[in-house]
């Protein structure tokens, strides 16, 4: 039995092991397999000989071999050399387009989610557009290959998209500039002297070790820790280790994940190791999902609420349970072929239903209203001074200037986070923790 390397990519989530070729079949069963290979072959020479015009052999095969595993579902797929190189340049985080993540959904191109600071976040696309034409010219009848194919292209060119959204009657139109897209997965900063904020955009090579150096930055501006918020928002998922170590850095132990192929045999566990974690077990964390959130970023806000390590708070996640397998073909590029299935450490699987929120807030718009003014205390004739006022007086100055020199870029992506709505309501809950924590009596 002949075995080779593969690669394995959740959109990707991306593990090494090998996979046998010739699985053993019944004499009957290969007799029927063969009648059906000479199906194939009657029909391609027919369309070789008969065809209105001439064709390429080499397109009609990789033709049927894409329509043989897209048939499957919407993930697996055919790569040719072409493509096999562009998808792993983008593991590395740097790669030519818009910054788009994408599936294939009723016959359209469903947009999982843009990547922070690129062209598609930007524009506005958001996550569960669907993009009905690229240039004018319909998605439909195209393989998701073909679609990501038109969608490419140099580097300061144009491409328009015809894009549907829900609750939006007419197309939404939108023309990108095509760039470089080099990602920078991780980012960190202080929220307050008390909180760090900690962003997630995607999970390429070196995002755990990005992770750990961007919180130790921010931890200079924390002296006193008392929350993390973990934002996992639009995230489309990346490499399996990467999902596993990030899940490690809050975990001292137990099960982060498994994947369970066809064969039982074949189960595979991967456990948090203790030493290693980014801060105490007793820092709350929150983390920020929604409907963008989806493969790898499942993988470790399911583990994290498994744990009961983490408050999961925003929308219900994308849901994609499966495990794709990108199989070399030596000078012919590759296959992505769905092999097995993942599971949070409680057993579920999110495979079409997604993570669950623990605190479900839906992105809202924060609007301040504007109070009929009450008259107090202070708004009475010849009341008395309160002693402290002045003593508070000079150290309310000095703060001030303390913090307009601290002051820094607040922006997530596009939205600043006085705007995030989710954000807000993630540091109430952290802050509320602590309050709660430092009122109960000591056992």
């Amino acid at each position: 039995m002949r075995k080779i390397s593969k690669l394995c990519l959740v959109g990707g989530l991306l593990i090494t092991t090998s996979l046998a070729l010739a699985p053993v079949v019944s004499y009957a069963e290969k007799d029927d397999t063969y009648q059906l290979l000479n199906l194939f072959g009657d029909v391609f020479e027919r369309v070789r000989s008969d065809y209105v015009e001439e064709t390429k052999d080499s397109e009609l095969v990789e033709a049927a071999i894409n329509g043989m595993l897209t048939s499957l579902d919407p993930h697996s797929a055919y790569m040719n050399e072409k493509g096999f190189k562009e998808m792993q340049v983008q593991t590395k985080g740097e790669f030519g387009g818009l910054g788009i993540e994408v599936t294939m959904d009723n016959g359209l191109v469903k947009v999982v989610s843009p990547i922070d600071d690129t062209p598609a976040a930007k524009a506005g696309l958001k996550p569960g557009d669907y993009v009905s034409h690229i240039d004018d010219e319909q998605v439909m009848g195209l393989t998701l290959a073909e679609a990501v194919e038109k969608m490419r292209g140099k580097v300061d060119s144009q491409v328009k998209l015809t894009v549907l959204r829900e609750n939006t009657n007419e197309p939404l139109e939108f023309t990108l500039t095509r760039a470089i897209i080099k990602i920078k997965s991780s980012k960190a900063r202080a929220e307050g002297d008390d909180i760090i904020y900690l962003r997630i955009s995607s999970f390429t090579e070196n995002t755990t070790d990005l992770m750990r150096d961007e919180f130790a930055k921010a931890k200079k501006e924390v002296p006193d820790l008392r929350g993390v918020v973990l934002d996992l928002r639009n995230n489309p998922g990346g490499l399996l280790d990467q999902a596993i170590s990030v899940s490690d850095a809050f975990l001292k132990q137990g099960e982060i994940v498994s994947t369970r192929e066809r064969d039982p045999e074949k189960t595979r566990r991967y456990s948090a190791q203790a030493g290693d974690e980014l801060i105490d077990d007793n820092v709350p964390v929150v983390v920020l999902v929604n409907s963008g959130s989806a493969s790898a970023s499942e993988i470790v806000s399911g583990a994290l609420q498994d744990h009961k390590r983490a408050v999961i708070l925003g929308t219900k996640t994308f849901g994609k349970g499966s495990v794709q397998t990108v199989i070399p073909i030596p000078e012919h590029g590759a296959i992505r072929l769905t092999t097995a299935r993942y599971y949070t450490p409680s057993g579920r699987s999110i495979q079409a239903k997604g993570i669950e929120p623990n605190i479900v807030v839906e992105p809202a718009k924060i609007e301040l209203l504007k109070a009929d003014k009450m008259r107090s205390e202070a708004d009475l004739r010849k009341r008395l001074e309160n002693l402290e006022d002045k003593k508070n007086e000079n150290k309310s100055k000095d703060d001030k200037a303390a913090n307009s020199e601290k002051k820094k870029d607040t922006k997530i992506g596009n939205v600043d986070s006085a705007e995030d709505f989710q954000l807000q309501r993630a540091l109430d809950v952290l802050r509320a923790l602590n309050v709660y924590s430092q009122v109960q009596p000591e056992k």
